[in-house]
Parts: C-alpha cells; structure tokens; sequence
C-alpha cells in the first residue's frame, strides 16, 4: 500500500560504492550416474477376491464395522439378520440379531441399516433402519448389546425413534452412520413409486422423505425438541441439534412454509440416496443418489441446507418432463453424474450404489479416492474429488461384479469390501502386479549414495535444509535432491514450484535413544521421493534396522517398530512409523506445492546453507547453479518460515510458519483440507474478506465435535480451538494425521500462547471500522477512503495503528546519511512486515522496486522499534523511498 505523505527523497552527487562479490556456494551442475529408481511405480491391477472365505448370505446390503473394532465385522442382511464375523483372518459366523419377523423382506424392503453408537462399549447402543411388516413403515430403532456377550444384540431392547407410514415399496435409502461430529446421520427416498409421486422431494415442513436427517440421540444439552410429528415416538428418543441448518426457516425455495419445519434436515433434494459415507481424513460426506430415467450422481453433502435437486434436476441436467421450478429454486450440484443406460461400458449404469474413500495401507494407488459402484451394471469406479467440482470429476473404472450393492472397509487393514447381492458373497477389491519394474531390494541399489556408511552421495545429489523441518516425533533429518540434466525447475516466488520428471528427494531420519546425546543416534529410515513419468509421484522407504552399512524396503503396507528412549532420566517406549506408500500419496498430492515436494519451496528453502566451507543462500545458489528455468529476482524480499524458537519473530509469524511445515499438505487451495482453513504463508490471516483469508481464527468446521462453539481457532479459548484440540492429542483424530506418535510439545505451547496472549486482542477490520466509525457502513469509513486528509487510507490507518482522524497521528519513514550509505529508518510495529520501495520518477508508480538488500527481509517483529534500511550511494539521478506495511 501506498503512503504518498511519508515518501521521502534525497539527491547525492558522490561515487558509486561498489559491494564485493560473494562467491556461490554451488557451481554449474553436476552429472550423475543414473539412478536406480524406477521412472513410475510397478503397474498393478484390480480384481477381486473373496473377502470371507466361502460364506455367503441373504441378500447382504450393508458392510459395517463398530468404531475401535480392528478384528470384526457385521454384516446386515436385507431379510433382518445382522450376522457379526469375528476373527477376520480365519472367518467365524454368529447371528447378531435376528428381527426377521418384524421386517417386511420384498424388493427394496427390509432391513437396511446398522451403525453402532460412537460410546457403544459403554452404553451398548446400536441403531437399525428396517420397514416394517403390516402397514408399511420405514423405522428408525435403537437396541442394546448384550452385557455378557458383545456379540450378540438383544432383539427384546427395541426403542423406536421414529416410525413413518410409507406409501410406496421403493426408494426406502435407509443407511445409518455416524458423523466425526457424534450425531446420526439417516438417509431417506422419496417415498417411491416415480417423478416424486409424494411430492417429498421440495419439502422441509411435511414428511422425513427424500434427504438426510442429523439427529442426537444422546439428547445432549442445549439440543431442541424436535417439532411434533406423528411418525415420532412419544416421549421422544431424540433431539435437534441446534446448528442444524433449517433450524429458524420460514421460506423454502423462495416459497413461505405451509406445514411443520422439519429441523432434523441436514439435506433435502436426493431421490433415493443408497448408501453413504464420510471420509474421515476430510469429514467429506459422499452420496450415491439413485436417478430415475436419465442420470446418477454422486454428491457431496455440503453444511448449510442445501438442496440437491430432485425432482427438478437429475445429475446435471433438468429431469425429464418435470416442471417450471419455483423462482426462488436453486441446488447443488453433483460431482459427477453418468447416463442411466444398462450396458457394460466404462462410464454408464442404472443404479448407483455409494461407496467409501479409501485410505487402506495395501492399495496407494487408490489412496484418497472415492470407490463406489453400479448395481445394474456392475461398474466398480474410483474418482478424486478435490474440493471444487465445475464439471464432472473424472472417474474410472477399476472392477466388473455385479449386483454391488454396498461398500465397507475391512477393519483390520483398510481393505474396500462390497456385497453382492445376488451371489450373497462379500467381497475384496484386490491388487496384484501386472508389469512394471520393481523397487529396489536395498538402499544401496538405488545408486543414490557412493559410501552408505558415511551418508556420502554421489556429486550430483545436492545436500539442503528446511527453515521448519515438519514433526517427527524428534527425529533428526538430512536431505538431499536430484535433479536430472537439462531439466528445470518451475520457480515461484510465493505460489507452487513445479518440478521435471525424474526428479527425486532424498531423506534421512534418525532418532537419539538418550535425549541430548548424539552418540546414541539410532539410525531410523531413509525415504526417497521420487517424480514420475505419469504425471504423478511415489515414495519408497528404506529401514536400516540394527544395520550402518545398508538399508532394506519396508513393504508397501508400511510397518512399525517399538524403541526404547532415555528421555532425561525416564525410560519410555516409542513407537517408529514406517510409511506405508500410499501414505506418502496422502500428504505428498498435485496441490502440494505444484511437483508433490512439500518442503521444497521458497520459504523453506530461502535461508543460509554451508557448501563446504561456502556460505551461500540456498535459492541463490541453485539459481546459479541453473536448476531453475528463470532468474530469482529480489531475493532478500522473499517470504522464509520462522523458527518456533525465534523470539525476535512475532508468536503469529511464529505459529504461521509450524502450520505451514505441518498442515500444508492437506490444508491449502483444492487441497483436501482447504475447506476448513488454509495454512499457506502467504494467505493474509484475516484478509480483507473471509475468503481472502485464511479462515483460522473462527473459522467453522466440517467435525464441530458436538460443540457448535467450537472453531479452528477461537480467541482466547484453548477448549473451543479444535485445531490446537487435534495438535494436542494423538490417536484417532490427530492432526497432522499420519506418522507421529508423540505430541509436539513446543508447538503445542506456542498455539497455546498466541490464543490466550495475543488473539484476545486481535482486531479485525471490521471492528476497527466500528471503533473509530461507528459503523461499517459510514462512508468515511470505507477501507480506501482518508478523512484526515493524511495520504494514508483507513485501511493503511489500521494497518499502522494510527488515528484516521488526527492527521498529525502518523506512521512514517524518516532517511539520514551515514557515510557511504543512506539509511530509511521507520516505526518498526508488532506482527507487521515493513518493505522499503525505491524509485527516481515519482510521477511513475509503476517506477517503484523493491529495495533488494538483506536489511530489507520481510521480518514480522515480536517488539516495536526502529527499523533501518541501508542503500549505497550512487550518482546519478534523486532516489525516493517509500514504505509498504503488510500483515501476516
């Protein structure tokens, strides 16, 4: 931003200083040996297996495990058994619960449902979905385990939540599942028959058809009493909770509500949504919606009520036949959607059943994609969904079996499982090889290093460090990279660099058995990144084990390993994650800083590196050495991460740069955790609007955790800031998801003080607007108005923590000479970035650069003082200086 009030200018008639050269810490490039890594990972196929041995079932429509469970299963079957299977690497059947009598078994009849409740070991609750016999009607229960044997559910403990009368035999939905949030999520059709025969589907104040439901049925404080309907059991055996988003409606499609405002609503608009799932990495919650004569979808259920456009819409397009929606309609679109026509090619089908998010050990080549399949045509899919759909996500097809008609993941592994139901089997989605060249055995035959026992690489692999090394459970790393010949990288000064292909990184991990000693480094694992042929990306990982001389592949699956660590005195044991490699996929994606290298980037990079006795800076010698495709200009005006220990850097600079190391992976643009917040640190903190910032500070969550006073961050309150909750735990839930064991302390305690010492009295714009104006509305208080006639803006004004109304209260630079330099002093402020611009036209604002010396950083301070900037004298014409604030 500009301060034309405060630009001072100097001329100097003297010599040209002139700076010695400092030498490069890399020369020109070096060549190496070609390295041993395959171009792209072995070429695998899908097929299937049985998943259970030679058991089968009646009619099988639900696959469903109990939260904590690693070694059992249930298996719902539509006739209304539930048979639970334990011991899932040598099979054993027992029948659950048998409720048969009570289920209506005809068609889409029966029982459909099953989830077990989040504390079920406690309470010994679990909810089932089933139509009953006689007068035709979908009903939600509750029943207990039993106390003296966990295998078995009493058929005798029903408690109905609600029973609704149901006048058509199809389009029942019926699935049940609990959210990251604790409440139960019930799917529901329109009823049946077709075109919406009910006239369900545009409905919030009539029935619960056509939508999904959130309930709490723990009743927990504060949650509403639903409204009066006579499908609902009296008393009743539920609540609302009460950020359900019709709560307070009036109005539905433009149109004033006629009946009973149905809260439970957390989605209306779907035809038949048979089966879904949340993806628990992104709280994402995915639906395949059964169409009628034209298209299938899949839909992602976004928080807000929407609406999903059935029966005005089918997939994309306008249903067929229907009518003129109302003026006020409007409905989110699915994420893809394929014809309605039974035939066995690629991409079409006639009755989509919805699938899961893999995020199994065995399969990285699926890892993060959605499965779901057809029960008409047999089509298995997987699709990448990365948070912003325009057009149909691309999907594949990777399986033929027909009659799927449900999707589950095996506890043990991660495994996708489906039903078919026709052949009453249970099923496996299995990988096997098909061709490609294998990873190496060992370390030492990937190339990478001349003398293992020394870590020495060969010339051409190039040694770096990180300004933030990314937690891992205190173990100490060194790195390294490659990159071949004649191929560049795509440098970017703040968004993602992209890399060449055959590009590889090269990481070493070890871990010190007595805290403080160096002499008992244990050497862990070394990973190798590597850049492929197709467009994509694989990690392998090579454990040393008692061994200094070579390391050895951990298997795709990963593994761990348990050590023994003196931590002061106190003897503690440690568990070691070996990766396994679609775990690398998770973090290491297309979003991740352009080439999948997350800490390959300008602000991890830009910093001082000792090359054998020469200290250069690492962008600077790279540049040099020509691994990138153009120059780096204003290389001291380049954004670094600050070290957590760093007090001379401000406590949000500070937590800004460990979120940026730790979170980036997920949580940034399209990635799968932008949604929530974005840890790049180059978004503003506020920003000028929510979506400009990066949505921390009370920023709504995909998992509230039952609380809706819980945020990513809340001023002030350690207990509502779920993003220091997730940092602070470690299990199920934790943040970042993969890999450690142990909490990072020392980041933990650096959140913790900038939420209890600092954002209590951050302010926004808008407040400040209100502090000095009244309103947000004044217009002499609009962000780019100056009513003190200062040269400064209101928002400038904000920035520097003037008065906008006292136009003597101003920030400004000051200039004086100091023998053979000039030297632009400012106002130094609290967590605000100063640049000096310089320019000889100040009739040109295009004029004005960046005053490229190493004083000039961007340096966000932790104390106010004085800032000063030095310049060389030259000949030549004036020299203006002006200074630009930013924020974090």
């Amino acid at each position: 931003m500009k301060f034309p009030r405060h630009v001072l200018g100097l001329v100097f008639c003297c010599l040209a200083t002139s700076a010695i050269a400092q030498p490069y810490g890399l020369s020109n490039r070096v060549s190496v040996p070609t390295l041993n890594v395959p171009p792209t990972a072995p070429v695998l196929g899908y097929s299937n297996a049985s998943a259970l041995g030679n058991m089968t079932f009646t009619a099988p429509v639900a696959i469903v495990s109990a939260p904590g469970d690693t070694n059992r299963l249930f298996i719902v079957e539509q006739i209304g058994r539930i048979v639970v299977i334990t011991n899932l690497a040598s099979p054993n059947r027992t029948v659950f619960m048998d409720i048969s009598g009570r289920v209506t078994f005809n068609g889409e009849q029966g029982l459909l449902g099953l989830a077990f409740h989040p504390g079920y070991q406690t309470n010994r609750y679990f909810f089932v979905f089933y139509v009953t016999t006689g007068a035709r009607r979908d009903q939600l229960s509750r029943f207990e385990i039993a106390s003296t044997n966990s295998n078995v559910g009493l058929t005798n403990s029903e408690v109905v939540l609600f029973s609704q009368p149901d006048d058509f035999s199809n389009h029942n939905a019926g699935d049940l599942h609990f959210g990251p949030d604790g409440y139960l999520y019930v799917s529901l059709g329109d009823e049946g028959d077709a075109n919406d025969t009910g006239a369900n589907s545009q409905r919030i104040d009539k029935d619960f058809f056509s939508g999904i439901l959130r309930l709490d049925v723990d009743k927990k404080p504060g949650s509403l009493v639903p409204t009066p309907h006579p499908a609902i059991a009296s008393p009743t055996n539920y609540a609302v909770p009460t950020n359900n988003p019709f709560i307070g409606r009036t109005t539905f499609n433009g149109l004033p509500l006629t009946g009973n405002l149905r809260t439970e609503f957390w989605a209306v608009g779907l035809r038949n949504p048979w089966r879904f799932s949340f993806d628990y990495v992104t709280g994402l919650l995915y639906v395949g919606d059964v169409g009628q004569g034209a298209r299938e979808e899949v839909d992602v259920i976004e928080k807000g009520g929407n609406n999903y456009g059935w029966n005005y819409r089918e997939g994309y397009i306008q249903r067929p036949g229907s009518s003129t929606p109302p003026a006020g309609f409007s409905s989110i679109p699915p994420i893809l959607d394929y014809p309605r026509t039974p035939s066995g090619a690629t991409n079409v089908g006639f009755s989509i059943t919805g699938g899961v998010v893999y995020r199994g050990t065995r399969i990285p080549q699926l890892t993060g994609a959605y499965v779901f399949g057809d029960y008409g045509s047999g089509n298995i899919w997987a699709a990448r969904y990365d948070g912003s759909v325009t057009t149909n996500v691309p999907f594949a097809r990777i399986l033929v079996d027909a009659g799927v008609a449900a999707f589950g993941i095996d506890p043990s592994n991660g495994d996708v499982l489906y039903a078919d139901v026709g052949a009453g089997t249970i099923q496996r989605i299995v990988y096997t090889a098909v061709s490609g060249t294998p990873f190496p055995a060992t370390l030492a035959l990937t190339g990478t290093f001349t003398n293992l026992a020394t870590l020495t690489p060969h010339s051409g692999i190039v040694p770096y460090e990180v300004n933030v090394p990314y937690w891992s459970d205190n173990a100490l790393k060194s790195r390294w990279f490659y990159f071949p010949p004649a191929r560049t990288i795509t440098f970017r000064p703040t968004n993602n660099w992209t890399f060449p292909t055959g590009s590889v990184w090269i990481q070493h991990l070890e871990l010190e058995l007595t805290n403080g000693v160096p002499e008992s480094r244990q050497r862990l694992e070394t990973r190798l990144l590597v850049r492929d042929t197709g467009a994509g990306i694989y990690g392998i990982t090579y454990r040393w084990g008692a061994s200094t001389s070579n390391a050895t592949l951990v298997p795709d699956t990963g593994m761990d390993e348990t050590f023994v660590v003196n931590d002061g005195g106190n003897l503690r044991t440690q568990v070691w994650h070996y990766p396994a490699r679609s775990e690398c996929l998770m973090c290491h994606t297309p979003q991740n800083v352009g080439g999948f290298a997350l800490g390959f980037n300008t602000p991890q990079l830009n910093r001082g590196f000792n090359y054998a006795g020469i200290e250069d800076n690492q962008l600077r010698a790279m540049a040099n050495a020509g691994y990138f495709s153009a120059a780096v200009t204003n290389l001291h005006g380049l954004r670094w991460l600050a070290s957590s220990t760093d007090e001379s850097v401000s406590v949000e600079q500070r937590v800004r740069s460990w979120l940026t190391a730790n979170c980036v992976g997920c949580h940034q643009q399209f990635g799968p955790g932008g949604t929530t917040f974005d840890a790049r640190i180059f978004t503003p903190l506020l920003g000028t609007t929510v979506a400009s910032g990066t949505r921390l500070i009370n920023g709504t969550l995909v998992n509230s955790g039952g609380d809706p006073n819980n945020r990513v961050i809340v001023p002030g309150s350690l207990s509502n800031s779920m993003l220091l909750t997730r940092i602070s735990t470690r299990g199920a839930g934790q943040m970042p998801p993969l890999e450690t064991s142990l909490v990072d302390t020392q980041a933990v305690a650096l959140i913790s003080r900038w939420i209890t010492e600092e954002l209590p009295s951050l302010q926004t714009f808008a407040a400040w607007q209100v502090s000095n104006f009244g309103s947000t509305n004044e217009p002499t208080g609009q962000s780019g108005m100056d009513p003190d006639n200062d040269g400064a803006t209101n928002y400038e004004e904000f920035m520097t923590g003037t008065d906008p109304k006292q136009g003597a209260d101003a920030w400004g630079i000051g200039i004086r000479r100091t023998g053979s330099a000039i030297e632009t002093t400012y106002p130094q402020l609290i967590n605000r970035g100063i640049e000096i611009q310089w320019t000889t036209n100040l009739f040109n604002p295009a004029a004005w650069q960046y005053l490229n010396v190493p004083e000039n950083r961007p340096f966000l301070s932790a104390t106010n003082g004085t800032g000063i900037v030095p310049d060389v004298v030259t000949n030549g014409p004036p020299k203006y200086y002006r200074g630009r604030v930013f924020e974090p």
